[in-house]
């Protein structure tokens, strides 16, 4: 029945904005070799494509001459409503953050606010290892190298997120600047130090130098009231809703909401060059770091390759850079629970794609719409990682679990913080009939009881035990994902 409701909604939602609806029958967008492609033949291809891969709702910007040429969105933001996805309708940006963060950022350096080349720690009003969530690198002064430049090319050093780690500590792996390694971690330690030149939240100076200039009226760093009215919820690979990313905390490098509308904005603005200088335009596009890895991610793995030297494959400062014979593009992905986006424009004919879509399943139809919509064959697709739909192996069978009563007076010794502070905190609360589970400032996870210590996700594979001493003392809980057991110890 899912399927069949998705069908009907793919085929029966299709919605566009600007003024193309008078010439939208007989508009032609133009492709990378000077092909043209119709709009019902961009149309059709979407829908076949989004059908195949079992995609809920897609939004799609092409772009000619560096301004947006067509905006559509297809499917559901809603599937149990029956919601159709708007070029209005609030997703996760997921990493797209970055770029957006990383603009705002050459725009301090253009008003000479911030120095792209200065070390970043010079900028705090008190030592980095001072800071709860630095203080892993006190013993390590490599950090006293670590510039903006550095961050917004993701050659620091960091892992891309230090719960990766073994230990879970933030570390320094290889001498900054000498090598690209992504990493989430480089850029929520750029944060701070603009929050910290500036004296304001980073909410702020995103609505005042980027949201509000470039007309992004639905765009925040944190959840907004007037958001509820058109959202859409992400969906996993096995189609269950994980509802919206409703992000209380702004994070540079992924709490961005936004719309089809407002990203294709930011864009048009990004390929216009809009409040910044030629000059540091410029810089952003040049390449800081030539990438050798086999694969983005991980992001530490040593294993190098050949393969994308005829694309020279390269980092500027917060965009992913290849060339081609039609000039060199500039791309990011964005990737987080149930939201695949991506986007790449090239500089020289100002002609690219924007898709966002609200699905883990998002990414297996990139290589089919980038090669049919804009004829963009050159797309370093191994090194992202975005096997196609039809090359995925079939997905494992899902667990199944039966969920059963229990006294709700046990929840109580179960509720409290786990996990290695300040770095990773989970939050246990009680929710009626069961529990929930919240990890840092990220979407609370329901879990329900298959057995008094043992709690299972209904969205997700993860699986909750909870370890009592023989004093009766909740003493840690396990999670249980990914084939991986990960012990939290108790804080109180």
């Amino acid at each position: 029945m899912r399927n069949k409701l998705q069908l009907l909604a793919i085929a029966g939602f299709v919605s566009t904005v600007f003024a193309f609806a008078q010439r939208e029958q007989a508009l032609e967008i133009k492709r990378l070799d000077g092909s043209t492609i119709k709009s019902s033949a961009v149309d059709a291809t979407v829908a076949k494509l989004m059908k195949a891969a079992e995609v809920p709702g897609l939004a799609l910007a092409l772009f000619n001459g560096g301004n947006i040429a067509y905006l559509r969105t297809y499917g559901v933001r809603d599937e149990q409503k029956n919601l159709p996805l708007t070029v209005d309708s609030v997703m996760s940006g997921a990493s797209f953050t970055k770029v957006v963060f990383g603009y705002l950022v050459l725009q301090l350096a253009d008003q000479h606010t911030l120095d792209l080349d200065k070390p970043v720690y010079e900028y705090l009003p008190k030592p980095l290892q001072e800071y709860p969530d630095y203080a892993d690198l006190a013993s390590d002064r490599r950090y006293k190298r670590i510039t903006a430049r550095m961050l917004l090319s993701h050659t620091s050093g960091f892992a891309n997120w230090r719960w990766v780690e073994d230990d879970r500590k933030l570390k320094i792996h290889f001498e900054p600047g000498s090598r690209y390694a992504y990493s989430g971690e480089g850029i929520d330690l750029l944060q701070l130090v603009v929050e910290a030149v500036t004296d304001q939240p980073l909410e702020k100076l995103m609505q005042k130098q980027i949201f509000q200039p470039f007309g992004m009226t639905r765009s925040s760093m944190i959840w907004q009231p007037s958001f509820e009215r058109d959202y859409a919820n992400g969906y996993d690979e096995y189609g269950r809703s994980l509802g919206a990313q409703k992000r209380p905390k702004a994070d540079a490098a992924g709490s961005l909401l936004t719309t089809p509308h407002d990203f294709a904005l930011f864009m048009q603005a990004v390929m216009q060059g809009k409040d910044l200088s030629k000059q540091m335009r410029n810089q952003m596009l040049v390449s800081q770091i030539q990438i050798l890895s086999k694969h983005e991610f991980p992001t530490l793995d040593d294993d190098t390759t050949e393969q994308n030297k005829p694309i020279r494959l390269s980092y500027g400062l917060a965009w992913g850079l290849y060339w081609t014979p039609y000039g060199e593009a500039f791309f990011k992905e964005g990737h987080d629970d149930s939201w695949r986006n991506y986007t790449v424009c090239f500089s020289k004919s100002g002609d690219g794609i924007l898709i966002m879509t609200n699905s883990g399943n998002g990414e297996g139809i990139y290589k089919a719409l980038l090669e049919t919509l804009l004829g963009n064959t050159y797309t370093p697709i191994e090194w992202e990682g975005f096997t196609p739909y039809d090359q995925l192996p079939p997905r494992p069978a899902l667990k199944q679990h039966t969920q059963i009563k229990v006294d709700p007076n046990i929840f109580q010794k179960y509720l409290g913080r786990y996990g290695n502070p300040p770095n990773l905190i989970l939050i246990v609360r009680q929710e009626g009939d069961h529990i929930s589970v919240q990890e840092n400032d990220e979407p609370k996870e329901e879990l329900f009881p298959e057995s008094e210590r043992d709690f299972f996700s209904k969205t997700a594979d993860d699986v909750f035990t909870f370890e009592i001493d023989n004093h009766g003392r909740v003493t840690r809980m396990v999670l249980h994902t990914g084939g991986r057991d990960i012990p939290l110890n108790r804080i109180d």
